[in-house]
């Protein structure tokens, strides 16, 4: 510890004010989502969100300050003893968790409830970044890869279990980090594929898709590829990944029929489709871009947003925060708030390539990845781009669970990072 003690001079200031300017938008705009203009109240009433969330801030600053004057070494020492007490977590709560909107996958605290799916989030990065890091492990090759992918997705297929499929999918953004560390790109193109396929399958009949991977197939075959390229084993690839591709695309109506909740499968099809259910599963996004288009380009003004007065949009100082901020701040806003998340995504990454440690460097990429699935994610059902899967905005959207889990995510990698700047 005593090399480790001047955390001042170690901390990179630039994050925390980035991330101490993102937690004033959040509180700003979840008060203007709660201000009830015939009855208003503060800001800091426990009796509406905003005050809760300012608990929640001072919860968030104890976390960072343990975080911070913490041994940096536990973090890399522990990580597989972390993960596996998270997954026992995640496993119980799917018995003894309460049900709320119909997800297993809050403990009751008293008054408060945490989601131990946000906090797995942490723990997968750092026990990925674990078994990366150890020496002579290299993902190029397929039974490292493997052994890695089991890390991301075991707790998500817990999370599926517990029917919290939104934040299950936030663990997939992870093939990034994969990617940096020396995963071959036809894995990611892969997915990249098969998310192409589904929504294809979505949009057009099963038996057009395949007949357009057909034609795609054949005009590959006799333009792009050179006549000696034409060999039998490459005529096998391509027909071997026409066979997958179509087998999957007639599957996506059994996925959908069978696989997906109700209420998801509401979600993906409107999705492609918003009129097929005005007032049901579309309404939500129907509003939410109502209200950020009324904003125009500087907002009507703190407090005068009228569809966020009239409760128009649900989940307004959650999930669909950025329409707040979309209708009340305008263009400009929304702007100023992306261009936050730029510096911090850019902050991060910048950070993570100057570790001397692969642990601590592999960590960060983690970081970035999964806020950066957030910021896409959350922001994109809001615009009507992306299904309404229920994750939050970071460090925006109102909720303890949410603002501990990111804050400890964000602070190991400044602790991480602190210890590589310290000058002995």
């Amino acid at each position: 510890m005593a090399k480790d003690i001047d955390i001042k001079q170690g901390i990179d200031w630039t994050t925390i004010w980035i991330y101490i300017a993102l937690l004033s938008v959040g509180l700003v705009n979840i008060y203007a989502a709660v201000y009830d203009v015939d009855s208003p109240q503060a800001i800091f009433s426990l009796s509406h969100n905003a005050g809760r969330q300012i608990l929640f801030l001072f919860v968030a600053f104890a976390l960072v300050m343990v975080i911070l004057f913490v041994d940096f070494k536990i973090y890399d020492t522990f990580a597989y003893i972390f993960y596996g007490i998270m997954i026992l977590v995640l496993i119980v709560t799917i018995f003894l968790g309460s049900d709320i909107k119909g997800s297993r996958s809050w403990i009751k605290l008293g008054s408060f409830s945490l989601q131990p799916a946000e906090f797995a989030k942490t723990f997968t990065v750092m026990a990925l970044a674990k078994y990366l890091s150890t020496l002579g492990v290299n993902v190029s090759k397929f039974k490292y890869a493997l052994r890695a992918a089991l890390f991301i997705f075991v707790p998500p297929i817990i999370i599926i279990l517990q029917k919290e499929t939104g934040s299950a999918l936030t663990f997939a953004s992870l093939v990034i980090v994969l990617y940096r560390e020396g995963l071959p790109g036809i894995y990611p193109a892969l997915m990249i594929a098969f998310i192409l396929m589904f929504i294809l399958a979505l949009i057009f009949p099963n038996w057009a898709v395949v007949m357009g991977l057909a034609l795609v197939g054949v005009l590959f075959w006799y333009l792009f590829l050179k006549r000696y390229e034409r060999t039998r084993q490459n005529f096998q690839r391509i027909l071997g990944l026409f066979i997958l591709f179509s087998g999957f695309v007639l599957t996506v109506d059994f996925i959908i029929n069978n696989v997906l909740a109700p209420h998801q499968q509401k979600r993906i099809k409107v999705l492609v489709n918003p009129d097929i259910d005005p007032r049901g599963a579309a309404w939500n996004v129907t509003q939410s871009k109502t209200a950020i288009g009324s904003g125009g380009f500087v907002g009507k003004g703190y407090l005068k947003g009228t569809m966020t007065k009239g409760d128009f949009v649900p989940e307004q100082d959650t999930d669909f925060i950025f329409c707040t901020v979309g209708e009340e701040w305008g263009f400009v806003g929304s702007f100023v708030l992306l261009g936050l998340y730029f510096i911090l995504l850019n902050r991060i990454l910048s950070l993570a390539e100057k570790q001397k440690s692969k642990f601590a460097r592999i960590y960060g990429y983690g970081v970035a990845s999964i806020i950066f699935f957030h910021i896409l994610v959350n922001i994109g059902m809001t615009v009507g781009l992306m299904p309404v899967i229920g994750i939050p905005l970071p460090f925006v959207s109102y909720g303890g669970s949410s603002l501990l889990s990111f804050t400890l995510l964000l602070f190991i990698f400044l602790k991480l990072d602190a210890h590589r700047s310290y000058k002995v």
